[in-house]
């Protein structure tokens, strides 16, 4: 049976409504008859022939190769030294440490490492202390900080974040700084010694200021303003604490206390369970001579922090930086690969392209 079609009826007014008298109109559910809701903008789409496509590829091949190529060849170019301290064999100097210290123990321990640099280390060297297995990206971990406290609030110091749980209060007092991530600040002490062809111990100097990240030294960390930063705080140490805040670095006021850099860069937590943070800076003294020059050095450790518990591992980094930053083979590996895949998908898609395409140029097209 026809039916027949009423423009008012799709608008959602129906005639028999009208005629009716109805109390009520339907509303219309259509858009408003606009290029936008009626979708009658401009719009642009690409074509992909092969005349755009394979140039595509073999630019990008062509762009990405070399500068993997000199990513790659600049990381290597980067000096690295590594040694593993955490003295789970029984060879090791630090085994007795590691069996013996824990969280309760008053009397520290030290221990050394002998090794030697078998090429010399040019320019600024950067000393780190890297941790294996140890999670500071878990969620509770990462939340367990009162970061008012940090910057100083003096309310904060009274009344330290609940997030801080259960290391917020200790014998009744607020612990400053509270949280888990600062309990479990790092609080080996490493000291580097270079052996001369005397066989005499050389201290090398090693700068602990420079450390942490500007904004993070001067914005978000504070020492509490109109208070004097010692035992007059009110506050308790952290647990595992050896020492309160305040005397973190008690002979420098500018790297004491929140501003300390050691306690900022443990602060900013690591997002892998293995990670590096850095511990010091070997600065270059003259143009003629290495900052370490190939040779035996004596790495002295006061060993105050124990991982077997945790079965993570700890170790002593040196290394050297370029313009891309430290050692990273990956970025320009993965430039390669990318820019060799296009390459090689260019070069079969004009295989394809020429072995394949039947179209005859002066063929009539037909209307």
């Amino acid at each position: 049976m026809a039916t027949s079609y009423n423009a008012k009826e799709e608008d959602g007014h129906h005639s028999g409504a009208s005629s009716h008298g109805a109390a009520g109109v339907v509303k219309s559910k259509k858009p408003d008859n606009t290029a936008f809701k009626q979708q009658r903008l401009p719009a642009w789409q690409p074509i992909l022939t092969a005349g755009t496509v394979l140039p595509a590829f073999f630019v990008i091949g062509l762009i990405f190769i070399p500068i993997g190529i000199g990513l790659y060849v600049s990381s290597n170019n980067i000096k690295e030294f590594e040694i593993d301290y955490t003295g789970v064999d029984i060879s090791n100097p630090c085994y007795s440490c590691a069996k013996n210290f824990s969280w309760n123990s008053t009397t520290p321990c030290v221990c050394s490492m002998n090794f030697t640099l078998e090429q010399p280390f040019e320019s600024n060297v950067f000393m780190y202390y890297g941790l294996s297995n140890f999670y500071q990206n878990h969620r509770r971990y990462v939340k367990s900080r009162d970061d008012s406290q940090l910057n100083g609030d003096q309310s904060a110091l009274k009344n330290p974040s609940k997030e801080c749980e259960p290391y917020r209060t200790s014998d009744g007092l607020p612990i400053a700084p509270c949280g888990a991530i600062a309990n479990s600040l790092f609080n080996d002490t490493l000291e580097l010694y270079h052996i001369d062809s005397n066989n005499t111990r050389n201290t090398i100097p090693l700068v602990k200021k420079g450390i942490a990240w500007w904004t993070d030294k001067h914005v978000k960390f504070r020492n509490p303003g109109f208070i004097k930063l010692n035992k007059h705080l009110c506050t308790n140490k952290p647990v595992n604490w050896r020492k309160p805040v305040y005397e973190l670095d008690p002979s420098d006021p500018d790297n004491n206390g929140f501003i300390n850099e050691d306690f900022i860069v443990w602060m900013r937590t690591a997002a892998l369970p293995t990670f590096r943070k850095l511990y010091r800076i070997i600065q270059k003294k003259s143009n003629t001579t290495p900052t370490l020059p190939s040779g035996k050095y004596v790495l002295e450790i006061t060993y105050n922090y124990p991982v077997l518990s945790f079965d993570g591992r700890k170790r002593m980094i040196l290394s050297t930086i370029s313009w891309m930053g430290g050692k990273n083979p990956f970025l320009g590996i993965a430039y390669i690969t990318v820019g060799s895949i296009c390459f090689f998908l260019g070069v079969v898609l004009l295989i394809i392209h020429h072995k394949y395409d039947t179209r005859s140029n002066s063929a009539d097209i037909p209307n």
